[in-house]
């Protein structure tokens, strides 16, 4: 989505209480100043509802197109933490950018309606291990197996408890899928622009066309989706809960190119109608 500033706070001003904010933003492409008004402006509209979800950018000709050197990502996404989290503190700014003229006495307005949490994507080693010593989460692909992704968890909770480092931490999982009237008819719905989606990221990573995924690839990408009735839905929700446990937000990814507005509304209508109450506990 190109304008994710304008649409969260068209989100935020029409919605009561689901937590909003990009996963992720490419933290090297953003003014810092800009994006911690940006964001703090949508968090009180919100009431407080606000997360933001950052990532370095694996496609280095789209940062060099924009004047960004690749080997300066996980310096500009540091800096960048830093100019935010130093905006949206009582008082001045406090902090010089290595990256963007921005004087240190400054006070940013507004502040946010609440401390934002700061979530990150990655899943290598050290991106992971950054997330569990800078951010305050951390977001985990469809494409990381589950016996990964609880690795990964495991390996953050070693890093704050070695490093003492205090506070909320939050695991986020991304999952494509649809909620549909049978197993087949939700498969049917989000095939194509799901297969689609997965190539144009494909040509992104290589820099080359891919008009074709293999059969295997196809097959992967089945198993991997979370789709059918509601019930059918959260019995596989139920398998991430029974293997991380309680305390994980599920980000359900139901826009697939080309199945239309109404499809997709009506599937987000029934996720919140008939499969987020099962599996919500008081």
């Amino acid at each position: 989505m190109p304008g994710i500033i304008p649409a969260l706070s068209a989100l935020a001003a029409v919605t009561n209480d689901i937590e909003l904010g990009p996963c992720i933003a490419l933290a090297p492409l953003y003014n810092p100043i800009r994006l911690a008004e940006d964001i703090a402006t949508i968090d009180l509209i919100a009431g407080g509802r606000t997360t933001l979800g950052f990532g370095i950018g694996s496609n280095i000709d789209l940062l060099n197109a924009f004047g960004i050197a690749g080997d300066e990502r996980v310096d500009r996404l540091t800096d960048t933490i830093d100019v935010i989290r130093g905006a949206w503190s009582e008082g001045s700014l406090n902090y010089e950018s290595n990256f963007h003229e921005t004087p240190a006495d400054i006070d940013v307005t507004p502040k946010p309606a609440h401390d934002v949490p700061i979530m990150f994507g990655g899943v290598a080693k050290p991106a992971v291990r950054r997330a569990a010593r800078i951010g305050d989460g951390w977001c985990a692909p469809q494409s990381l197996p589950l016996e990964a992704i609880r690795k990964r968890v495991a390996d953050i909770e070693t890093v704050r408890e070695n490093e003492e480092i205090d506070g909320d931490f939050q695991v986020y999982l991304v999952l494509d899928g649809f909620v549909g009237d049978s197993h087949e008819l939700a498969w049917e719905t989000m095939r194509e622009g799901y297969f689609y989606t997965t190539r144009r990221y494909a040509e992104i990573d290589s820099g080359e066309p891919v008009d074709e995924l293999s059969t295997e690839q196809k097959q992967d990408l089945k198993e991997q989706a979370i789709f059918g009735t509601p019930e059918q839905v959260v019995d596989e929700l139920q398998t991430y809960r029974d293997a991380l446990g309680d305390d994980v937000h599920i980000i359900f990814r139901s826009y697939h190119p080309n199945i239309g507005t109404e499809e997709m509304a009506s599937c987000i209508r029934r996720l919140g109608d008939e499969v987020r109450p099962e599996l919500v506990r008081a």
